[in-house]
C-alpha cells in the first residue's frame, strides 16, 4: 500500500469477527462469548486498523480519543448549519431498547441522491473523487440499471422498471433505489467497521417503487426521495460507556487505470450560511388545513372502515412557521427539551434540512449467535402528560384500559408481524413487549417491541424493505391504507412517514421513523403530525391529537431558547397560586398518632402559613403557650374520637373562638361532638379512591365555601371504617358524599335511617367556623392542586 502498514491488514474472509467491529474491538462480547445487544449504542471503542472489503478497497481507520465530546456535539451541530452532513444523537433510555449515544459527521466526501427511479452518485469534497469510478465500475455492471453515465464528479442513472414476476417473499429483491444501495453497501462490505456505512434520510415516495398507488398529488421535480451519505470523519460518543472518539478514515481503491486514494486530498466542501426567516412567505398559512377540515377526513374514513376497505389509516396535516434560527439551536431544544431515541439534525443540500426527535424506531437489525435479529417497536396509542406522576399515572390508566387505543396498536402489531413473517424464519417472530409505557415531553405512548431472526437469504436491507412503510405511519391494509393516505392528504409527504438512520457497510442497519420532524427549506419550517384513525375514532380528538403532537417541534421552532442555558427547574422556593392564602397565619396542627400528619403539614405550609404540631397529650399547652391561632387542624388518626379525648379538643379550641377543621378522624370527632353518631363500615375502606359530589347549601343553595373552587365531582383517597351517620345533628350541614358509581365496594351505599344513602364526605357547621372531610386531601389520590385549594378554604374559615 501507498499508505504503509497494510502488509498485515485483514481481508474478508481473515478470521472470525464480531458483527460490529472484529475480534480486537473490547466489550463486543460479554461472559460465555454471548454477544450483547448494543440496542443502537456503538460499541466498545475501536482501535485503528487498515483492511480490505468485499469489494477490495482498502480503508484504514485512525482513532483517537475526544475529550470535550459535549462541546465536540455542539460544534458539529453548528457546523451543520452551513455545510452537508448528519448528526445523529439518541438521548432517550428504555431497558432493552433504547440507549444513549451519538454519531456525527460535517463535509462527507460522497452523496447518493434519488428522485423516483433516477439517482445521482456525487463527490461533494475532492476526496469524494476517488469513489467515482470504483463506484461507476459496480454500477455499470449491473443488471437493474436501464442507463448509466459517470465522470470524475459523479454518476448518473436510472434504475429499470420491473419487468419479471417476483414472488411477495423476495418483492424486495426486485430492482428499486434500493438496488443501488445493495451495491455500495457490497462494495464497502467488512465485519471490521461498526461505524462505517450510509447515513441520511430515505421519503416516503420510495414505496411506491414496490406498491402500485396511484399518485394523485403533483411532486416537485427538485423533492428528492433520498439522501445518503458516506462519511470519512465521524464523531462517536457513547453516553452508557462514557466514551468518546472519533474515527478518520482514508481510501484506497484499484481501478482498471490504477491506484488511487484520498490521503492528503482536502476534505472541505462548499458552505452556504443559513438564512433566517420572520414571515412565512406570502400566500403560504401556517396551517395546511383550516380548524375542523382534518375532522371532516376521519368522518371519510370511518365511510372506509363500514365498509371494510380499511381497518385503520393515519392521515396527517402540516403547520408551518418562520425560521428565526439556524436548524442547530431547534435541534439543541429539542435535544434538551424532548429527549428521543431517534434524534437528528440532518443537511441535506439545496437549502433544505431535517431536525427531529422521533420516538420510533423504524427497523434495527443486528447480528447474534442465533442469527441476523430485526426488531421494531410499533408506537400507537396516544395521550399528553400530565402536569406532575400523579396526573401522568391516571392517564396511563385511562390508556391502558381504552378499548379504542388497544384496538390500534393491536392492529399495528398484527401487521408488523406479517411484515416480518415474510422474511423471518418461521416461529422466530414474537411479541417481546406489549403496551409498554414510553414517555416524552408532552406525550405517553404506548409501544409493542416486536423481534424475528432473518432467513438466510435475506439482509438488512430486506428487512428495512418489507416494513416499508411502517403501519403506525400509514395504516392497514397497507397498499389500500397508502391509496387512501394519497387520495386524501392535501400535499405530499415528502420525508414524513418515511425514515432517517444508518445503513452500515458490516451488515446491521438502525433506522427511525421520520415523526416529530421540523423539515426547513428555504426558512420555512415544516412539522407534519398525524393521527391513526379507527371506526371508534372521535372526528375532533384526532384534530387534537395532530395538534398535541406537533407542538414539541413547533415550540422549538418559535422559541429563542439557547441550548446552551440550562434548563430551568422548579426549585422548592417556587411560588404557588395558595401561598398568599395563608401568609402570616397560625395553625395548631395536633396529631392523633396518625402516619399522614407531616404530609397535612407540608400542604399547609404551602399556603404561607406557619404550622405548630403537636401530640394530641401535648395539645392543650400548646394551645395555651399560643398567643394567636388562626386555624386548628385536626388530624386523621387510627381507632375511635373517643380513643383521644377528641371532643375536649374541640371545646378548648371553640371556647378560644377559633376555626376549626378536621381530617377523617377530625370529621368523626367533629360530628361526635355536635351530637351525631359514628357507625362502622361493612367494607373498610383503606387507600381506595372514591368521587366526591359536592352539594349545594340546603339553606342558601349556593356552593359550600369548604369547596369554593374545586369541580362539582373530583376524585380523593380514602382512610376509614368509620363514618358519620344520618341524621346529622341539626346544626351540621353536610356538604360532600360520596358519588354512587358500580359496585364498588369503596362506594357502596350506607344505611340511611328510612333507607340507604352514599356515605358522607364532607361537614360544615351552620353558624361557626367548623367543618370537616372524611377523606384525606394530603393523599396521592386526592389530585395536590384539590387539596391545596381545601386547606386554602379551611384557612379562609369564618363564623356564618
Amino acid at each position: 500500500s501507498p499508505l504503509g502498514g497494510a502488509a498485515g491488514m485483514k481481508r474478508p474472509g481473515d478470521s472470525f469477527a464480531s458483527p460490529h467491529g472484529g475480534k480486537n474491538r473490547p466489550g463486543s462480547f460479554d461472559m460465555g462469548d454471548r454477544p450483547k445487544n448494543c440496542l443502537g449504542a456503538p460499541r466498545g471503542r475501536p482501535v485503528s486498523s487498515t483492511y480490505v472489503t468485499a469489494g477490495q478497497v482498502v480503508v484504514i481507520s485512525e482513532v483517537e480519543d475526544v475529550l470535550d465530546p459535549i462541546a465536540e456535539k455542539k460544534h458539529l451541530a453548528e457546523r451543520l448549519d452551513s455545510s452537508r452532513g448528519c448528526l445523529l444523537s439518541s438521548s432517550y433510555e428504555y431497558p432493552g431498547r433504547y440507549a444513549q449515544w451519538t454519531m456525527g459527521f460535517v463535509d462527507p466526501p460522497v452523496c447518493l441522491e434519488a428522485w423516483g427511479r433516477r439517482f445521482r452518485v456525487k463527490a461533494l469534497n475532492p476526496r469524494g473523487i476517488p469513489f467515482m469510478p470504483v463506484i461507476a465500475d459496480v454500477l455499470k455492471s449491473a443488471d437493474f440499471l436501464e442507463k448509466c453515465t459517470s465522470n470524475i464528479h459523479g454518476i448518473d442513472g436510472t434504475v429499470r422498471e420491473v419487468e419479471t414476476f417476483f414472488p411477495e417473499e423476495e418483492r424486495s429483491k426486485q430492482p428499486s433505489i434500493f438496488s443501488v444501495i445493495r451495491a455500495v453497501v457490497t462494495l464497502f462490505t467488512s465485519d471490521e467497521d461498526a461505524h462505517l456505512g450510509l447515513y441520511g434520510a430515505f421519503g416516503y415516495d420510495l414505496a411506491f417503487q414496490f406498491e402500485k398507488v396511484e399518485q394523485r398529488k403533483a411532486r416537485e421535480p427538485e423533492q428528492r426521495d433520498l439522501v445518503l451519505y458516506i462519511p470519512d470523519d465521524l464523531l462517536v460518543i457513547n453516553h452508557q460507556s462514557r466514551e468518546s472518539w472519533r474515527v478518520r478514515y482514508d481510501f484506497v481503491f484499484h481501478t482498471k487505470d490504477g491506484m488511487s486514494c484520498t490521503k492528503g486530498l482536502s476534505g472541505q466542501g462548499p458552505e452556504v450560511p443559513f438564512e433566517t426567516r420572520t414571515v412565512l412567505p406570502e400566500g403560504v398559512g401556517p396551517r395546511e388545513l383550516e380548524q375542523g377540515e382534518f375532522a371532516k377526513f376521519v368522518d371519510k374514513a370511518k365511510e372506509k372502515f363500514a365498509r371494510g376497505d380499511l381497518f385503520e389509516a393515519v392521515l396527517s396535516q402540516t403547520f408551518r412557521e418562520p425560521c428565526r434560527v439556524p436548524p442547530s439551536v431547534i435541534f439543541n431544544h429539542l435535544q434538551q427539551r424532548n429527549p428521543s431515541p431517534y434524534g437528528f439534525h440532518i443537511n441535506l443540500g439545496g437549502g433544505e434540512f431535517l431536525v427531529g426527535a422521533s420516538p420510533e424506531m423504524f427497523v434495527r437489525c443486528e447480528r447474534n449467535l442465533q442469527g441476523m435479529r430485526v426488531e421494531t417497536c410499533p408506537i400507537s396509542g396516544t395521550i399528553r402528560r400530565g402536569k406532575d406522576a400523579l396526573e401522568d399515572a391516571e392517564h396511563i390508566r385511562q390508556i391502558l384500559t381504552d378499548p379504542k387505543e388497544e384496538s390500534e396498536i393491536t392492529m399495528c402489531t398484527d401487521v408488523d408481524r406479517n411484515d416480518k413473517s415474510r422474511i423471518c424464519e418461521h416461529g422466530t417472530v414474537q411479541v417481546i413487549g406489549r403496551r409498554q409505557i414510553e414517555l416524552y415531553s408532552k406525550l405517553i405512548h404506548t409501544v409493542d417491541h416486536v423481534e424475528g431472526y432473518l432467513r438466510p437469504e435475506f439482509d438488512a436491507i430486506d428487512a428495512f424493505l418489507c416494513h416499508t412503510w411502517a403501519v403506525t405511519v400509514c395504516g392497514a391494509p397497507k397498499t389500500w391504507a397508502m391509496q387512501f393516505v394519497e387520495d386524501m392528504e392535501k400535499s405530499q409527504r415528502r420525508w414524513y412517514g418515511a425514515s432517517i438512520g444508518h445503513v452500515a457497510f458490516d451488515g446491521h442497519l438502525n433506522t427511525g421513523l421520520t415523526l416529530r420532524t421540523v423539515r426547513i427549506h428555504k426558512g420555512v419550517a415544516e412539522v407534519r403530525a398525524g393521527a391513526t384513525l379507527l371506526f371508534d375514532s372521535v372526528p375532533e380528538s384526532e384534530e387534537k391529537e395532530t395538534e398535541l403532537k406537533a407542538s414539541a417541534c413547533l415550540l422549538a421552532v418559535t422559541s429563542s431558547f439557547d441550548s446552551a442555558v440550562p434548563r430551568p427547574v422548579d426549585t422548592p422556593n417556587a411560588s404557588s397560586p395558595w401561598e398568599v392564602v395563608g401568609a402570616g397565619k397560625q395553625v395548631l396542627l395536633i396529631d392523633f398518632e396518625d402516619s399522614f400528619v407531616h404530609t397535612l403539614a407540608n400542604y399547609c405550609r404551602q399556603t404561607g402559613a406557619t404550622v405548630t404540631t403537636v401530640r394530641h397529650t401535648k395539645a392543650p399547652q400548646a394551645l395555651q403557650s399560643m398567643p394567636v391561632v388562626d386555624l386548628v387542624l385536626l388530624s386523621p388518626g387510627p381507632g375511635k374520637p373517643s380513643d383521644f379525648g377528641l371532643s375536649e379538643h374541640i371545646k378548648r379550641a371553640l371556647d378560644r373562638k377559633l376555626p376549626i377543621f378536621g381530617v377523617c378522624l377530625g370529621l368523626q370527632g367533629t360530628v361526635e361532638y355536635f351530637g351525631g353518631r359514628i357507625t362502622q363500615l361493612d367494607y373498610p375502606v383503606h387507600g381506595k379512591p372514591s368521587n366526591v359530589n359536592v352539594l349545594k347549601s340546603c339553606t342558601n343553595g349556593s356552593e359550600p365555601s369548604m369547596f369554593k373552587g374545586l369541580p362539582k365531582t373530583f376524585c380523593v383517597a380514602r382512610y376509614h371504617s368509620l363514618y358519620a351517620a344520618r341524621p346529622l345533628p341539626d346544626c351540621l350541614e353536610e356538604i360532600a358524599c360520596v358519588a354512587p358509581a358500580g359496585h364498588d365496594n369503596s362506594t357502596r351505599l350506607v344505611s340511611n335511617g328510612s333507607g340507604t344513602a352514599p356515605v358522607i364526605m364532607g361537614v360544615q357547621h351552620k353558624s361557626l367556623p367548623v367543618a370537616a372531610v372524611q377523606f384525606h386531601p394530603e393523599s396521592i389520590l386526592t389530585s395536590p392542586d384539590h387539596g391545596l385549594q381545601l386547606l386554602a378554604n379551611a384557612l379562609m374559615l369564618r363564623a356564618a
